[in-house]
């Protein structure tokens, strides 16, 4: 077994490189693989992570990665998996650079790309006022007037949430938007207007605060914070080429005890789960992924 790996990990943010932590520290040989876009790269700071509050997601992994240096069974490269094929009960792996390799179990940490508005503006504020979590980003925009951007029931759904965090909540749908009844008589409830004209622009400072919404008939909305919600999507398709079982929503299905996929041998953790997408919970998930993945090994060993 000297010349295959125990596992692969494919994707180096918070789940990867906290799975990575811990199978080092059970002396496991460990290939792990990032390309470096992370999900919150446009993000200033991270939040509702214990003892990190308020730092940099650049900052964080940047730690993370000088932690894992410590284990010298772990070999982190910047590289693409482009290629993942079971073959008995291992696996061959193909990378973007012409490494080849085989392991034991595969644990994919590739995250999930967010489907951001295009509006013209809208790049500069991206990640300063411009946002898609209101739980990481919501608290820094308390009671500022906010706009909520989204279509339908769902964009609905984000507007009252956000009520949570403002009395001052308009939403847009930029253009004719199919709302229910039922939660037309909700907004109306709550005081929350709907803005169904086209959006021409943002404008912000130069800091990336948004100051205005510039519509296509001439109007300005003035809001100081936007949050979106018009989806997200998987930001690899090697789940889907395994045959990875997916529930309603996209998200890679797991065993909520050992983190493993419907295909046997091949884990998730982190966003791609689709599960609560905060940096503390894919720490957890990569934790457990980690261990889950140690006892396997040990019970097709004899050790376990």
């Amino acid at each position: 077994m000297s010349d295959v790996y125990d596992v692969v990990i494919v994707g180096g943010g918070a789940a990867g490189l906290s799975a990575a932590i811990v199978l080092g520290r059970c002396r496991r040989r460990v290939f792990l693989c990032d390309v470096g876009q992370p999900r919150n790269r446009a993000s200033r700071a991270v939040h509702c992570l214990l003892g990190h509050e308020g730092t940099p997601p650049s900052d964080l992994l940047a730690r993370g990665r000088f932690e894992l240096e410590r284990y010298p069974t772990v070999d982190a490269r910047v590289n693409r998996v482009t290629e993942v094929t079971p073959s008995g009960n291992q696996f061959s792996i193909a990378c973007a650079d012409g490494v080849n390799l085989r392991t034991r179990k595969v644990l994919l940490t590739t995250g999930l790309t967010d489907d951001v508005p295009r509006i013209a503006g809208i790049e500069h504020l991206y990640g300063r006022s411009v946002h898609h979590c209101p739980y990481c980003d919501g608290f820094e925009h308390r009671d500022q007037p906010l706009a909520v951007y989204g279509t339908g029931d769902q964009g609905a759904g984000l507007a009252l949430m956000m009520k949570q965090w403002s009395s001052d909540v308009l939403l847009c749908t930029d253009g004719p938007s199919p709302i229910s009844s039922t939660m037309r008589l909700r907004l109306e409830q709550h005081g929350i207007a709907v803005c169904s004209e086209t959006i021409a622009r943002l404008e912000g400072t130069d800091d990336g605060a948004l100051k205005e919404i510039h519509l296509k008939s001439g109007s300005v909305l003035r809001r100081t914070a936007l949050f979106f919600t018009t989806g997200c999507r998987q930001s690899s398709d090697l789940s889907s080429l395994l045959g990875c079982a997916r529930d309603e929503k996209g998200g890679i299905v797991t065993d909520p005890v050992t983190e493993e996929s419907s295909v046997r041998g091949v884990y998730v953790a982190g966003d791609a789960s689709r599960d609560v997408l905060l940096v503390a919970v894919a720490i957890a998930e990569g934790a457990k992924a980690g261990v889950a993945i140690n006892r396997a090994l040990l019970q097709e060993d004899g050790l376990g």
